[in-house]
């Protein structure tokens, strides 16, 4: 009985130890990538080529576009480094700007002229992709987007002659850094095509630039305060100095603003400290009196040498809002 047990054990073994021995002997055959993929076709200088990959379609497809902006954006610093050198006219002061520039504007170019040449699922949650774009209708895309942008900001500069000048001002402003944008824009267009004329565009960017510089230089202001309020009126006139505004006596014309400044100022002890517990009320008006900005602040001076030392520690304390937040924000308007 006991040999019959032995010799059943034994064959037992023999089998689970057999069976385990086969299953180390099953080899997965690894997946090739696609020649398409694995080696995907070089750019000529008429069609973009891009592979890419994601855990599914939508998201290979996003990586493929971007890498073809990357691809795109290389090339064209290239290009540019040499132009810069050569390049004459307007165009040669905008190029001095670094490649660095142009480069991220080419990789945020929204790439829609895109064809999908292969497409594979390749394991689980892998996914891949090539497509192809042809640089002729890029650079259909980015003359049609910089034409309604143009537009765009041409509707809105006859429609700000309803305003007075410090919201044309405002309008001049958001432009100007739009321009930078559509600047480098024009220099991808003028890469992408080399026949393409910028002067136009150039000379509508510039123009948009100048506006701003001349309506700037004719804005001027002039300050009033209260005297519990006289500490802050220069802080105020040194904030709009600074960005360049003129100050001068009250004049009445479109162009002249007064900053009103009057404050509620009450008198507390802390710890030791004199506080001056200041609301200030802030008002700019146009030269028919309109207010046209406005802005509350609450500011506690403080100081342990006395009351007016801890009011002028308010002024102190309103110089560090200027500089961390700038003079439109403090006076309520957008310069």
């Amino acid at each position: 009985m006991k040999t019959l047990i032995t010799l059943f054990t034994l064959s037992v073994l023999i089998f689970i130890g057999t069976g385990c021995s086969s299953k180390k002997r099953v080899v997965v055959a690894v997946k090739s990538l696609p020649t398409w993929y694995a080696k995907p076709a070089q750019s000529t200088p008429n069609t973009l080529y891009s592979v890419g990959e994601g855990e599914n379609k939508s998201e290979a497809l996003a990586n493929a576009l971007s890498n073809m902006a990357s691809s795109l954006s290389v090339s064209i610093s290239s290009e540019f480094s040499m132009q810069s050198r050569v390049r004459e006219g307007s165009i040669k002061s905008i190029q001095r700007d670094s490649v660095s520039k142009v480069s991220s504007q080419v990789e945020a170019l929204r790439i829609s002229n895109y064809k999908v040449i292969h497409t594979k699922e390749y394991g689980f949650q892998r996914y891949l992709i090539a497509i192809q774009a042809e640089k002729e209708k890029i650079f259909s895309s980015l003359l049609k987007e910089i034409d309604q942008e143009l537009d765009i900001i041409q509707t809105k500069y006859e429609e700000s002659f309803q305003y007075d000048t410090l919201k044309q001002l405002s309008f001049f402003k958001q432009a100007t850094i739009q321009t930078q944008t559509l600047k480098n824009t024009v220099l991808v267009m003028n890469i992408l095509d080399s026949k393409f004329d910028d002067t136009l565009y150039l000379d509508k960017l510039l123009e948009i630039q100048n506006r701003y510089d001349t309506l700037h230089s004719q804005i001027t202001f002039s300050i009033q305060a209260d005297r519990n309020s006289e500490k802050l009126r220069t802080v105020i006139s040194n904030g709009l100095s600074l960005e360049g505004y003129k100050m001068r006596t009250e004049k009445q014309d479109k162009n002249h603003f007064i900053v009103d400044i009057s404050s509620k100022v009450s008198r507390a002890k802390s710890y030791g400290f004199d506080l001056a517990r200041s609301a200030i009320s802030i008002r700019v008006l146009n030269y028919n009196e309109t207010i046209c900005g406005s802005n509350k602040l609450n500011i506690t001076g403080q100081s342990t040498q006395g009351y007016e030392i801890a009011k002028e520690n308010v002024a102190v304390k309103l110089q560090t809002m200027l500089k961390k937040e700038g003079i439109g924000k403090i006076i309520g308007l957008e310069l």
